[in-house]
């Protein structure tokens, strides 16, 4: 079956380039304001070894890994701290963890806030920023995947921000102070237990959108591999893709250096391994969950971005599809991927070569034969996780197309490495996926 949906994929992947070559001889794909940087390819775009980047590493974040390090929380946070525990949908009460967080908090003051939804919405953070103020909270732990990490550093922001909240997402500006947070990591994915970023959505507005900053960093993260024994498969095959393409985000770009790619190279490695296992298996083992379990935390911690230079034009694009249509993360970028990667081809060539002779063994055939093989091989790995490729499997048609490219058209905003993904890019990667 596997053999057949890679057969059919080269053929579709040919099939699409052949027509995609003729569009940009006829001028069909180029925008008027980027006629310069339209889907053909400079000599300076293309893949080299260059350099890496001059850079600061710093990542203060601790981490206490293993079965049973829950417990240790009582002694991470302030003993006379006041601590609002925020967390999901009432999962963690069913799979033993909220006991075991209980248990260490004994003795501590508790405010819980639950119902924090995957894709966490403006509205509902907001009421847990007013309970911070009117209680006076002083640390959060948030006990959940990236979604609940998310919020908490949205609500840790908000409740020290002086102005409009919703600032905070939308001045680019970098944070510089929150409340102190822990987490207990539940859902491996997004890396947020470990890093200075975070994501937030404002439904009623349709938009979902990034901030950043030091003050975001966890002061912990406890990661306890038994905590996703007993996670719905849907979740781990979003977990999975968004660590695949969080680390391919930072590897797949025009250029190249040696120890990152290795790094990176080395956790999609482990990811293609692991998958299987955790997809098939009734019950993972705990040691196949303990290296997944950190496998996603290496993913987004910072390690593989030092000195090198990234792309993310995939997760933007991601973010206006959720933000438009609900669809998970991780759905969204198993369809916007492939698309990036064959529209980007040439320039992204040497690159996506690479990663399919060190990942996927393709070392024979034309320059676009193992590309096409490598977009392949990416997609198939997608569908073996349990993930729709295409969004017509959605419904999705040309009129969220028109939308997406429209916002960021009207915000003349280039995403990718160097601004090389043009609106009529994202236009050409999308109406590739239909």
């Amino acid at each position: 079956m596997a053999d057949n949906y890679l057969e059919n994929q080269y053929a579709q992947y040919a099939a699409r380039k052949a027509a995609f070559e003729r569009e940009k001889q006829l001028g069909k794909h180029r925008a008027k304001k980027t006629a310069s940087s339209s889907v053909s390819t400079s000599k300076a775009h293309q893949s080299i070894k260059v350099p890496l980047n001059n850079f600061a590493f710093h990542n203060p974040v601790r981490l206490y890994f293993g079965e049973g390090e829950i417990a240790k929380i009582n002694t991470l946070i302030p003993a006379d701290a006041k601590v609002l525990l925020t967390y999901g949908g009432g999962s963690i009460k069913r799979n033993g963890i909220y006991d075991q967080v209980m248990a260490a908090l004994s003795g501590f003051k508790i405010i819980e806030f639950g119902g924090i939804k995957a894709n966490p919405d403006y509205n509902t953070l907001i009421q847990a920023v007013t309970i911070c103020k009117q209680e006076e909270v002083d640390f959060i732990l948030a006990v959940g995947g990236g979604s609940i990490i998310d919020g908490s550093k949205f609500i840790a922001t908000a409740v020290m921000h002086d102005g409009d909240p919703w600032e905070i997402v939308t001045s680019g500006q970098s944070i510089r102070k929150a409340l102190p947070i822990g987490t207990v990591l539940t859902l491996p994915a997004t890396s947020s237990e470990m890093n200075e970023r975070a994501v937030i959505s404002r439904r009623a507005m349709k938009v979902k959108l990034a901030f950043y900053g030091p003050a975001l960093f966890p002061q912990f993260s406890v990661l306890d591999p038994t905590a996703i024994y007993s996670l719905p498969k849907k979740q781990i095959s979003n977990g999975l893709v968004d660590v695949f393409i969080h680390v391919a985000e930072q590897y797949m770009t025009t250029t190249e250096y040696m120890v990152t790619d290795r790094m990176a190279e080395g956790i999609i490695q482990t990811l293609v391994e692991l998958a299987p296992c955790l997809m098939t298996n009734e019950q993972v083992d705990y040691n196949v969950a303990a290296n997944y379990m950190l496998t996603a935390t290496l993913g987004l911690n910072n390690w593989i971005a030092m000195g090198a230079t990234q792309d993310w034009a995939s997760h933007k694009i991601g973010h206006e599809l959720t933000a438009l249509t609900g669809l998970d993360h991780g759905e969204t970028l198993a369809i916007i991927y492939p698309g990036t990667m064959d529209v980007m081809r040439r320039e992204k060539q040497e690159k996506i070569l690479q990663y399919g002779e060190r990942i996927w063994g393709i070392t024979s055939g034309d320059v676009d034969t193992r590309i096409d093989m490598a977009i392949a091989k990416t997609e198939a790995f997608f569908v073996q996780t349990g993930k729709k490729v295409r969004l017509a499997d959605y419904g999705i048609g040309l009129d969220i197309i028109d939308e997406i490219v429209g916002r960021f058209e009207e915000k003349d905003m280039h995403l990718g490495e160097h601004g090389i993904v043009t609106p009529t890019h994202i236009r050409t990667i999308l109406e590739s996926r239909l």
